[in-house]
């Protein structure tokens, strides 16, 4: 099994100054690209960080931010959220002045830092997992949609899985899919959820980083329609998600079998959800 990047279009939305200054480490390990106004280019590596020459412009974090979004009006609507998926599935992260109207987030008046994450595929590293829904829990960064990617892939060789990819991140173009796989991108959980039900007639539903309460209702319904669920959340294991009243709920209404923990070097333990 070999880790999969689309790499190069990362650096084709990084400033040509930055770009030029990324080599084959970085490409094979980076997990994110830090960019702060005035402040020196950083790579997270995983097991430490390297600082790269010279100081973020504005420029600098504009030009990311063009290439990455193309101008498209949905790109638009998720800066708004504050975040941007690039080609290849990379999430940006966005920070800096904020505009807040009537209730909600309506972008940003300036932008001061963007935090790159870096998306890769590992084909083969969900073989052998049991077939049950499951829940992967991790800290950002530690190859919770990773191993959901694949995931969703083994078992769609033989099941129909409804992947909600809210983001575009799990399956971005160029990705492998599966052979019994359907997709639906730019949707909110809650209503792609919804959707999927309605009318493709999944054996699983799939969906990355459960955050709020209507992303748990929506999972709640879909397994009391008998929908087997694949799904991604921050945690540190079992003990810790019956401590916060949102995953309680799903765990004792028996919506995951089983708790996949990962850890800071993307293996994982798994724990068995006993109701």
């Amino acid at each position: 099994m070999r880790m999969k990047c689309q790499w190069e279009k990362l650096t084709a939305i990084l400033p040509p100054e930055i770009a030029r200054q990324l080599d084959g480490r970085d490409r094979e390990n980076a997990r994110e690209i830090r960019l702060r106004l005035g402040a020196a280019p950083e790579i997270n590596l995983g097991t430490g960080r390297r600082v790269l020459c010279g100081q973020v412009s504005q420029e600098n974090l504009t030009y990311a931010i063009n290439l990455a979004s193309k101008y498209s009006p949905w790109c638009a609507a998720t800066l708004a959220q504050g975040y941007l998926t690039a080609p290849g599935g990379h999430r940006i992260g966005v920070c800096g002045d904020g505009i807040f109207r009537q209730g909600q987030t309506d972008g940003f008046r300036s932008v001061r830092s963007l935090c790159i994450r870096v998306a890769r595929d590992f084909p083969g590293i969900g073989t052998g997992l049991e077939r049950v829904s499951t829940l992967i829990v991790g800290a950002p960064g530690w190859g919770k949609t990773t191993l959901l990617r694949d995931l969703s892939r083994q078992i769609s060789k033989q099941e129909t899985v409804s992947v909600v990819d809210e983001r575009g991140e799990l399956f971005p173009q160029g990705f492998e899919t599966g052979r019994h796989m359907d997709i639906l991108t730019g949707v909110p959980k809650p209503q792609g959820v919804e959707m999927v039900l309605k009318t493709m007639g999944p054996a699983y539903i799939a969906v990355d980083e459960i955050t709020s309460e209507a992303d748990c209702q929506a999972m709640l319904q879909a397994a009391n329609c008998g929908v087997r669920l694949l799904a991604t959340a921050h945690g540190a294991g079992l003990s810790d998600l019956r401590e916060r009243p949102m995953y309680r709920r799903l765990l004792e209404a028996g919506v995951f079998r089983q708790i996949l923990v990962l850890s800071r070097e993307q293996s994982y333990r798994r724990e068995r959800v006993t109701i």
